[in-house]
């Protein structure tokens, strides 16, 4: 038997003389999307906002080969749901209900700590403070036709039910009608209120501005193709959007400590995603990185997406040899990566050094695949080094905060003197006297 072919992932190490512009070459990821896309999407929203339910409808005939005489044969109803999670396996049952109360578990954790109203009274008696609400209605996008992921529609759906979001709103594909049992079942687990089985850049269209049919939503979210992140992009500020996300990334921390094989294989799991997905490893031992490249030899052979795998590996990938720990640390911070592990037997002592990642994932046993599906944290992340600013989707992507402030006559004392001079400066005339109407002095005697 033939000895299985190299990959030929990039061979780094950041005392190389030029690792400085190699690096920056693994980085590098445009996301800027096709001309041609843009214009199609375009047109699409365009039609969709003018034309309504005869826009869907021609789109889904023409795009999902899924001709029907009226919406009303797109929409799954609660009934649907419930007989699709009857019609999976046990297993399968039990599986979505733990994930979702794994999921559910840790969001009503975060509404706690992050997702509730608060106020306090100052000396002078003026009440200050935040007030926090769900919002009305909000659009799940899940992903169908080569794929489907009930995973994302619970990550999705459960933290704005925890939220309180009282009307969810799902939107997935059906090519030629062919409707995925598992994405209808975790719908039913999730609590999803309504559905619609239209996708594309019309679907984003009929949630962002409303159809006879489709109700208009305030916030859009979930992942799509080319065509839904570019109308997703283009309809933020008619209703909110999570993120535009790029290709998946999973970025290895490893100390030589775990097994050679775990880590070739958590490099497979984003690679496996698609040809643009990226997988990096940063580690201090060559002898190591030497195990992970022959084991990634070995293995890829009995992958069945092999073939995207490999191109992803050798396109976007990179194997790097780093000084030390605390360097990889560094180097992480500067990628952001979507999904970090820290491959070590002494994850918690570089923890506090990661500053920057979607999720970081502890030690040898916390494999990134577990937290794709039931770990309970979303796996909804910032991707293309956006975790410098981002932070993954919760409970307060569906909630929206407002401000609330009620000055008490005392208090109206001492602020009064402080903005009418401030506005004074500004030149606002009528900010200024709009308090000083409010002090115990005659009106206008600051000036």
């Amino acid at each position: 038997m033939s000895a299985p072919a190299r990959v030929n992932l990039r061979r780094l190490a950041t005392t190389q003389p030029d690792f400085e512009a190699a690096f920056r070459a693994v980085q590098h990821w445009s996301a800027e999307t096709d001309d041609a896309i843009e214009s199609r999407v375009a047109a699409i929203l365009s039609d969709v906002q003018q034309r309504g339910d005869a826009a869907v409808l021609e789109y889904t005939a023409r795009f999902d080969a899924l001709p029907v005489g009226s919406m009303g044969e797109l929409e799954l109803t609660q009934a649907d749901f419930a007989a699709a999670f009857e019609a999976i396996t046990p297993a399968q049952r039990d599986a979505l209900q733990q994930a979702a109360r794994r999921i559910r578990s840790y969001h009503e954790r975060q509404l706690e700590a992050s997702g509730r109203s608060w106020s306090y009274r100052d000396e002078d008696g003026t009440l200050l403070g935040q007030k926090v609400t769900p919002l009305d209605r909000v659009g799940i996008y899940v992903p169908g036709g080569k794929a489907a992921y009930p995973s994302s529609l619970l990550m999705n759906a459960v933290p704005a039910h925890v939220a309180g979001v009282p009307e969810i709103v799902m939107v997935v594909p059906t090519p030629k009608g062919e409707r995925n049992t598992l994405v209808l079942a975790a719908a039913h687990v999730a609590g999803v209120t309504r559905a619609f089985t239209i996708g594309g850049a019309q679907a984003v269209a009929a949630l962002a501005y409303g159809t006879a049919t489709v109700p208009q939503v305030d916030k859009i979210t979930g992942p799509g193709n080319a065509y839904v992140a570019s109308a997703k992009k283009r309809v933020f500020g008619s209703v909110g959007i999570d993120m535009i996300a790029g290709p998946s990334e999973i970025l290895v921390l490893a100390d030589g400590s775990t097994p050679a094989d775990w880590v070739a294989m958590d490099l497979f799991s984003q690679a496996e995603h698609d040809e643009l997905a990226q997988s990096i490893l940063l580690c201090p031992d060559a002898g190591y990185i030497d195990a992970v490249q022959r084991e990634i030899d070995h293995l890829l052979p009995t992958m069945p997406r092999a073939a995207i795998i490999r191109a992803s590996l050798e396109g976007r990938g990179a194997l790097i040899h780093t000084r030390s720990m605390e360097e990889a640390c560094e180097i992480s911070n500067r990628i952001a990566p979507e999904h970090l592990e820290v491959s070590s037997n002494e994850p918690h002592r570089w923890e506090p050094l990661l500053r920057h990642a979607g999720a970081i994932f502890l030690g040898a046993y916390t494999s990134e695949s577990l937290g794709d599906y039931c770990a309970g944290p979303n796996h909804v992340l910032p991707t293309s080094g956006t975790a410098r600013f981002s932070s993954p989707l919760g409970v307060y992507d569906f909630q929206k905060r407002s401000s609330l402030i009620e000055v008490s006559e005392q208090g109206a004392q001492t602020l009064g003197v402080i903005a009418a001079e401030l506005a004074y400066g500004e030149g606002l005339q009528a900010h200024a006297q709009a308090a000083e109407m409010r002090l115990a002095k005659t009106p206008g005697a600051a000036r």
